[in-house]
């Protein structure tokens, strides 16, 4: 059965520091992309970041590029997403989901195959 399971969401101040992790399980995890999504209430679901299948290739919005870090290890068959310098602006729930293929190719939702269920980030002071 597969799973993607998001970790290591919580309540931190504007500045700090959040590092999520995406654990899967029951599919080939090193053949597939993974991407990071975001969704604030009222909003709509936005990517964040992407990474290919092998980790050689990443890619970021532009709202994090600089302040968000995306890796992977095949080995343990989990992504991260480690987020330093957090605004306000970045709560939301955020959601892993496994591309089709190994390669990222942008950031429309339809075309992530499988979903995790999400993690909460809240920064406030």
């Amino acid at each position: 059965q597969l799973q993607l399971v998001e970790s290591g969401g919580g309540l931190v101040q504007p500045g700090g520091s959040l590092r999520l992790s995406c654990a899967a399980s029951g599919f080939t995890f090193d053949l597939r992309a993974i991407g990071w999504f975001r969704q604030a209430p009222g909003k709509e679901r936005e990517g964040v970041s992407c990474i290919s299948s092998s980790g050689g290739r990443t890619d970021y919005a532009a709202s994090v590029k600089g302040r968000f870090t995306i890796s992977r290890d095949n080995a343990k068959n989990t992504v991260y997403l480690q987020m330093n310098s957090l605004k306000p602006e970045d709560t939301a729930t955020y959601y892993c989901a496994a591309g089709r293929g190994s390669v990222c190719s942008g950031y429309i939702p339809s075309t992530y195959r499988d979903w995790g269920q999400g993690t909460q980030v809240t920064v406030s002071s």
